[in-house]
């Protein structure tokens, strides 16, 4: 029989890259299932986190930071962004409070049938009152259900963001087991580590040229570890000597900080080892997007 009293619902966090979606998504959850860096995209994916409470669960949608498409995959990336706001009882839009103007772009996005709450982070770096004229702008433009201040780096106000969001939750069931929060398997979170170690190491355009596909993943016993073995995807020969590095060096530090992580994340020891591999055009190119697991 259904808890009459349960609620439960979809709630899509959405904004321009960089406002700290990913982090405060992470927060929200208490395990980080969104990878973060200080490089704009990160995210590809709608990564989803569910949030189990006595009375409730949220199925939340962290998803890419919307951008004007230049590639095939950034146009898959707009897709998540628009088909999680399409599922969503509720949307979270994300500006940061040291935003200089309204982001009218990701704006447009959002559904004015969509319920909203205008989420305000990284309130830890300024005062509420200096970011103030930024809210009323936002006010001016569109309607939300509330303002809430957060900060998903301390964790300031997010239980009262969390509040906010319970209240305006319908009616449902627990769609998911109470110890689940994510839906994702292991190895996609196993795939998002090594990029986040890339995006970390590697600047300009490398990162953004790279995709991590699992070749082989063997579950350990007692006696084996875990055998992890990854393609690391690029678009150009270059890039794949940028990758390596000289002697190997770039990709061994790769793979020293990535298997320290996914040993973390696993909870157990694990062989890693890391190909890199050219697919020119894999980013532009939509039967490649389609096998890398992007929605064309």
């Amino acid at each position: 029989m259904t808890d009459s009293s349960f609620r439960s619902g979809y709630v899509a966090i959405v904004g321009r890259p960089n406002v700290g979606k990913s982090t405060l998504m992470n927060c929200i959850i208490g395990q980080k299932l969104s990878i973060v860096t200080r490089k704009p995209q990160t995210t590809r994916h709608r990564v989803v986190g569910v949030l189990t409470e006595p009375d409730y669960q949220v199925i939340f949608l962290d998803t890419p930071g919307i951008i004007d498409p230049r590639y095939g995959l950034h146009r898959s990336m707009m897709k998540a962004v628009s088909a999680a706001t399409a599922e969503a009882d509720l949307v979270l839009f994300v500006i940061a409070a040291t935003d200089s103007a309204p982001d009218l772009q990701s704006l447009k996005r959002v559904s004015n049938d969509v319920p909203a709450l205008l989420v305000v982070t990284k309130s830890d770096l300024t005062t509420p009152l200096s970011a103030l004229p930024l809210v009323e702008q936002y006010l001016e433009i569109r309607p939300f259900e509330a303002v809430v201040p957060v900060s998903g780096k301390t964790g300031f106000q997010v239980d009262r963001l969390l509040t906010e969001i319970e209240k305006r939750l319908p009616a449902g069931p627990r769609y998911y087991p109470d110890d689940m929060v994510s839906e994702h398997p292991e190895r996609f979170f196993v795939t998002e580590i090594v990029r986040e170690k890339i995006l970390e190491l590697y600047s300009q355009e490398i990162p953004y040229a790279v995709q991590v596909n699992v070749a082989e993943y063997q579950a350990g016993s007692a006696n084996k570890k875990t055998r992890i073995l990854l393609d690391i995807v690029v678009e150009r020969e270059s890039q794949k000597a940028v990758i390596i590095g000289k002697g190997g060096a770039a990709l061994k530090k790769v793979g020293i900080r990535a298997r320290k992580d996914i040993e973390a994340f696993l909870g157990e020891d694990v062989y890693l080892q890391l190909f890199v591999k050219v697919r020119s055009g894999w980013r532009n190119t939509d039967n490649m997007l389609r096998d890398y697991g992007y929605d064309t």
